[in-house]
């Protein structure tokens, strides 16, 4: 395959990926006007977010599996085609049971579509070529996350909510039409049988576990139901393991968590996720309640953090082919970390200026760690079964960002009930003022109380301080993780004896 190709190729990947972001946060700005438009109540709204989360975190390494025994552009094409169906479903949904049924599809296109545009890497670029490849994929991946508010502001401000989803159609078809003419078919030329148990056991695991981790802030993490689900799922997923070390043909080879660069690559990766999702949890709040700025607004005040990770890419895939993987995992994390603890000394007359310099510093920090932490977790993978190691990766980084988003979320809310002053409300005030900032602007503004709505500024941005700050003491504890463990190089692409080019063409 010329190197154009598999560079178009790449381009290709990238489109397909850019979908997977923009649909885990466009749908957040729309949710007061979907509410509106279809009579829908918080606990419908919180199944159309949590559907998407739930399936894409439950059927990535099933997929990955799957994409290793039949073909990645079989199951990169069938991903695109599910994809631009629930997107066409949620443009014309009339109904929450219609939307509900397209975000569902929408994870499921997701699950299939993350781990196997990774999983093609190895197979299309030699080892030398591959870092700067994964930075690239890397970028796409990560953009579609804050260019989701961007682009569904704007929509929302010119059309219906709709239309937040159709832009996916155009983009899944242009996906589909450069897989086809671009990227080979590539797949374990001695494929194993299928593990039908492992992927049950995965599957109503990780849904369990991240259902009990997504419903925590809402019902409390005492509650029957969250504990059943949380207990459950990490049971099944002991039973997942017990399975896999025992079974002659497991899904996921376990011993690859013996390997210290898929394992330290993919913790690594991991700790991003938290802190990243943390922070894309609690700055969209604080440019929206203390800025006053709409949907789209608050979008574009993001992009600071979209040009960090521009900037830093291509130096970490320059610095990985250089010195290895370890100096910019290392110094990728201590960045984030000092970029979060710079925006936890934010106060309640900082102005935008400084979120936008510390944002800059966590996307740079992010940029420059991401890509080599993911070159090292390939780089320990045989290309032939790249597919189910990319897929627990990734699946590890998808649970670590709904946890972050559920304890920091709580750790939010504790800190703001405590510190807002609520003296003088009647109870139903009270319970509205305390439950969000949202809600104690309104009640100030219904009762021309000024001083509630800078109690509540005052109160959330000591929340988001604590938030930060405890994302921070993570990154830190990451890079002392990596400096010490995770290895600067390897000598091989990996152990499976596989060239980087030999699964290309497989019919």
């Amino acid at each position: 395959m010329s190197d154009r190709r598999r560079w178009w190729a790449l381009g290709a990947l990238v489109l397909s990926v850019l979908t997977v972001g923009l649909d885990g946060t466009v749908l957040n700005v729309a949710l007061p006007t979907i509410a509106a438009d279809l009579d829908a109540g918080t606990d419908g709204l919180q199944w159309v977010v949590n559907a998407y989360v739930l399936v894409f975190a439950g059927l990535m390494l099933p997929f990955g599996a799957l994409g290793d025994r039949y073909g990645r552009r079989r199951l990169l094409l069938i991903g695109l085609a599910v994809l631009g169906m629930a997107s066409l479903i949620s443009v014309y949904a009339d109904g929450l049971g219609a939307l509900l049924v397209a975000r569902t599809l929408m994870g499921l296109g997701a699950a299939i579509l993350t781990p196997t545009a990774v999983a093609v890497l190895p197979a299309l670029f030699a080892p030398a070529e591959r870092p700067k490849a994964v930075a690239v994929l890397m970028l796409g991946l990560g953009l579609g996350i804050p260019l989701g508010p961007i682009v569904g502001g704007y929509l929302l401000d010119h059309f219906w909510w709709g239309s937040i989803f159709l832009i996916n159609v155009p983009v899944a078809a242009l996906g589909m039409i450069a897989v086809a003419l671009l990227m080979p078919e590539n797949r374990d030329p001695q494929p194993r049988p299928a593990d039908l148990p492992g992927g049950l056991l995965s599957t109503t695991g990780l849904v369990t576990l991240v259902y009990g981790i997504v419903a925590a802030p809402e019902r409390g993490w005492g509650d029957p139901l969250v504990l059943v689900a949380l207990t459950g799922g990490v049971l099944l997923l002991a039973a997942f393991g017990w399975w896999e070390r025992r079974t002659g043909h497991p899904m996921i080879d376990l011993r690859l968590f013996g390997d210290p660069g898929f394992l330290w690559g993919a913790v690594a990766a991991t700790i991003l996720s938290f802190g990243l999702f943390g922070l894309l949890f609690v700055v969209p709040q604080y440019l929206s309640f203390g800025f006053g700025y709409d949907a789209l607004g608050t979008g574009v005040r993001l992009l600071p953090l979209i040009g960090g990770l521009f900037v830093a890419s291509p130096l970490a895939a320059r610095l990985s082919v250089r010195i290895g993987h370890r100096l910019p995992v290392t110094a990728g994390l201590l960045i984030t970390a000092a970029g979060l603890a710079l925006g936890a000394s934010t106060g309640p007359t900082t102005g935008y200026g400084f979120a936008a310099a510390w944002c800059a510093i966590v996307g740079f920090g992010t940029g420059l760690a991401l890509a080599p932490a993911m070159d090292a977790v390939l780089g320990a993978l045989p290309p032939a079964r790249a597919g189910s190691g990319t897929a627990l990766t990734m699946t590890m980084r998808q649970a670590a960002g709904a946890l972050g988003v559920a304890l920091l979320g709580s750790l939010l809310n504790a800190v703001y009930t405590g510190r807002v002053d609520v003296a003088g409300l009647g109870a139903d005030a009270t319970r509205t003022a305390q439950d969000s900032a949202a809600g104690a602007y309104a009640v100030a503004a219904a009762l021309g109380r000024p001083e509630l709505a800078a109690s509540a500024h005052d109160a959330f941005v000591a929340g988001m301080a604590a938030v930060l700050w405890s994302c921070a003491a993570i990154t830190v504890v990451g890079a002392a993780l990596t400096a010490l463990l995770l290895p600067a190089r390897r000598p091989d692409p990996g152990d499976g004896g596989e060239s980087a080019h030999e699964l290309v063409g497989v019919a």
